[in-house]
């Protein structure tokens, strides 16, 4: 996954699915995320976290699924995933946890992640959820953040039908998508790995292709 392909949000378990898959798999993104973001506030009405659901693409869901090695029927708990939960989240901070938030164009610091699980949830998908706590809490004017993997080694999409939520907001704020024309999958899986490999030091692929959120109350 760009610093270290073979780690990172798919973590260990999904390191052992590239060993198992075609080679297709060398295509990038290698994981397929759809989320849905909540705003947090405080009782002062600052924003102080960002709270992930994020939902695991078909291919890796059947993975973690089938290798738990469950009665059939059963659904995986939190219980189950935690080792694999804890994982997955100590991976993302060599990449910042995917989540990239500023305030007047300035860009915020996030503290460690908090009361992070994973779970099988409808339709044998697993669903990781997290959250992002500030560094401080901030002001809601002008807030904006994006969720992207910089490697693109994950893609990510907003829930067409839930992307955004605030919890505990003011009243009178309101949030703006401004959604990126995403790749199609045909297309994404003919950007190769010695594509991603020959990118200049520093490049940010993923931004490229990462919806926008701007959160503004009164």
């Amino acid at each position: 996954m760009g610093r270290g392909r073979g780690k990172g949000f798919a973590s260990r378990a999904f390191g052992a699915l590239l060993a198992l898959a075609p080679g297709g798999a060398l295509a990038h993104p290698h994981v397929w995320i759809t989320g849905r973001e909540a705003v947090v506030f405080n009782q002062a009405g600052e924003i102080e976290a960002i709270r992930h659901a994020w939902v695991f693409d078909e291919m890796y869901s059947a993975f973690v699924i089938e290798g738990a090695n469950k009665p059939k029927g059963a659904r995986l708990t939190k219980v189950d995933l935690a080792p694999l939960a804890k994982n997955n989240v100590d991976d993302l901070a060599e990449f910042d946890y995917f989540t990239h938030a500023k305030l007047k164009g300035v860009r915020l610091e996030f503290g460690e992640p908090r009361d992070y699980a994973l779970e099988e949830i409808a339709g044998k998908r697993i669903e990781l959820t997290f959250e992002m706590p500030l560094k401080a809490p901030v002001s809601a004017k002008l807030f904006s953040f994006q969720i992207y993997d910089p490697t693109y080694y994950v893609a990510f999409e907003l829930d067409p039908d839930a992307p955004v939520a605030l919890v505990g907001a003011p009243k009178g704020c309101s949030t703006n998508l401004n959604a990126a024309k995403p790749l199609a999958r045909a297309d994404a899986q003919k950007l190769n790995e010695s594509f991603f490999t020959n990118l200049s030091p520093g490049v940010d692929f993923g931004v490229k292709l990462a919806a926008s959120v701007v959160v503004a109350c009164p």
